[in-house]
């Protein structure tokens, strides 16, 4: 009977799984962001979570058991000092796993293991972005997409506030959703993170404003370029002929080549043609 397996066996033997292990940990604590495969996720955030543990305790016996499992020395003290004071009031839940797809090739299933509260923190990001979606869309409605873009969406800072003392069942400006999403980020954060959020929210909003102008102005810049292109369709160049802008004689035209030669050819054994000026102001047309 399979009791008190704690970890999966990866086909590796012990050691080999325990050394693969410890070196997913280190670069965790390293890169606070890392992805591999979803086992290897799951039971390195285990190990994770204790050598966190031990940064907390801050005695010599944890200082002691995490240089000896750590495989990066340097990483100690950032364990001991910027993480747990990160991580001072959290009483656990220091990582989170993302699921990523699954992996070209053999199919694997993969992950985004990460740290919470990181700098790079993915559920902060998808909550600061959805935040100013909403708050988009319900001013979308109201005011026109002119004084949108000139204007922005105004007071986003004090709606995240607002929002964090709501309760799961009160009605507010953003969804039930996305509140408590909010609410789970900034609880063990300060308000530097509301400043935080409020930014990220806002450039997401300019962005999704910029996106149907942009591509107005790039359709209509197309249409002008087939339009202009259009106009001079029926022009057709004769051997010797003149073009508007052309500093060239004709004579000088009739004796030219009409297309590039062939470098792979003797040049003898090209057959000489007539050709037309190509001017810089005739390309641009």
């Amino acid at each position: 009977m399979k009791h008190g397996v704690a970890f999966r066996k990866f086909s590796r033997t012990s050691s080999h799984r325990m050394l693969m292990l410890r070196n997913l940990v280190t670069s965790l604590l390293q890169h606070e962001q890392i992805k591999t495969t979803l086992p290897k996720a799951k039971d390195a955030a285990r190990l994770a979570e204790k050598i966190i543990t031990l940064g907390k305790k801050g005695d010599l016996t944890a200082f002691r058991r995490a240089t000896g499992f750590l495989l990066n020395p340097s990483l100690v003290p950032k364990l001991f000092s910027e993480l747990a004071q990160r991580y001072a009031e959290r009483p656990g839940g220091y990582t989170r796993i993302h699921k990523f797809g699954n992996r070209p090739g053999d199919n694997a299933p993969h992950a985004i293991l990460e740290l919470v509260d990181n700098p790079r923190d993915l559920r902060f990001q998808m909550t600061a972005r959805a935040v100013g979606w909403e708050l988009l869309g319900k001013k979308v409605g109201q005011e026109s997409l002119q004084s949108l873009t000139a204007a922005g969406i105004p007071d986003i800072e004090d709606v995240i506030e607002k929002e964090k003392t709501v309760p799961p069942e009160a009605r507010g400006e953003l969804r039930s959703v996305t509140r408590r999403n909010l609410q789970k980020v900034l609880r063990y954060q300060g308000s530097e993170a509301v400043e935080k959020m409020s930014r990220i929210a806002e450039d997401h909003v300019d962005t999704l404003l910029a996106q149907p102008l942009a591509l107005k102005e790039m359709a209509a810049a197309k249409q002008e370029k087939k339009d202009k292109a259009a106009a001079f369709a029926g022009i057709r160049l004769k051997a010797g002929q003149t073009l508007p802008g052309g500093v060239r004689s004709t004579l000088h035209l009739a004796q030219g080549a009409l297309g590039k030669e062939n470098p792979g050819r003797w040049q003898w054994f090209t057959r000489r043609k007539l050709g037309v000026d190509k001017t810089s102001v005739w390309n641009q047309i």
